[in-house]
């Protein structure tokens, strides 16, 4: 097997991986992804128990135990560039025998859900509801650094683009579906289903004016009207696209679940964004553990 370079992969003193500063020993293979360092401990203030808990920058990691279940929370900080930084890192944990610097020959995969807060496009889905996305379509081009056609929906893209008369200078639009089986253990009456949008960034990629001018400032009414076989675009945020086309790539499940906190489409706003976010928190957990 070929050794990965300490420049490849780097590692701290105490043999953790660089930026999450974990051991193997320190996650589960059920992983929850939040954006907001102060979001983790939300969550495992619902744990039976906690055994570990780490912070380097913009990651903190909490891991213990919920009903029977191990997990870990992550908070990725915000982005496509950091999801890059936690994907291959979370699987280096696993799939990377650290000591010897070489790949395992045997896969092991991780179950990966984000929680997280956004605003929906469509009228039809209010504030404090929950979104699972079916899709990530990626404003992004982080993922396309990588050998990634495999997994993309060509066919999805193209019409997309089409649409929305994408310009040339901008990175071109990718689409990765979410993880079947995780899918099926979040998908309920409760939730709504449909295609997370995810932006490089969250003024002017996402349609945002303020004292610059955008190169499509009909994009966003674009992007709300695009139907691709009965699928729509449902929500706008800057993680789940880079999620998903890694975990495929690598070999891990993945879905997002989003709290809708805004209607961008009608203007409204939650009356209480705190109430939707944990009544989600307290959903997903639930049904990971069933």
């Amino acid at each position: 097997m070929n050794k990965i370079a300490d420049s490849e992969l780097i590692l701290n003193p105490d043999g953790s991986v660089y930026h999450l500063n974990l051991k193997p020993e320190n996650i589960a293979n059920t992983i929850i992804f939040v954006g907001d360092q102060n979001r983790v401990p939300k969550i495992t203030k619902h744990f039976d128990s906690i055994e570990f808990e780490t912070q380097k920058r913009e990651f903190r990691t909490i891991t213990g135990v919920y009903k029977d279940i191990r997990m870990s929370v992550i908070s990725t900080g915000i982005g496509p560039d950091n999801i890059d930084i936690v994907m291959n890192e979370l699987d280096a944990l696993v799939n990377i025998d650290l000591e010897t610097r070489t790949v395992k020959k045997e896969l092991t995969q991780l179950n990966i859900v984000r929680i997280g807060t956004s605003g929906s496009l469509q009228k039809d889905i209010p504030v404090d509801s929950f979104v699972l996305a079916k899709y990530g379509l990626g404003f992004d081009g982080m993922l396309l650094s990588y050998d990634c056609d495999h997994v993309l929906e060509a066919d999805f893209e193209e019409a997309f683009i089409k649409h929305t008369n994408w310009s040339e200078r901008k990175s071109r639009p990718y689409i990765v579906k979410n993880s079947s089986t995780l899918e099926k253990k979040l998908l309920s009456d409760k939730t709504f289903a449909g295609v997370t949008a995810t932006a490089g960034g969250f003024y002017g990629p996402q349609g945002r004016v303020l004292r610059l001018q955008i190169q499509d400032p009909k994009l966003n009414s674009k992007i709300d009207n695009f139907n691709y076989k009965g699928v729509k675009i449902t929500n706008l945020e800057m993680e789940t696209s880079a999620i998903y086309g890694l975990s495929k790539l690598l070999g891990h499940n993945a879905c997002s679940m989003n709290a809708i906190i805004a209607n961008r489409a009608n203007g409204t706003f939650s009356k209480n964004p705190y109430k939707p976010v944990e009544e989600l928190i307290i959903y997903t957990l639930d049904k990971l553990s069933s």
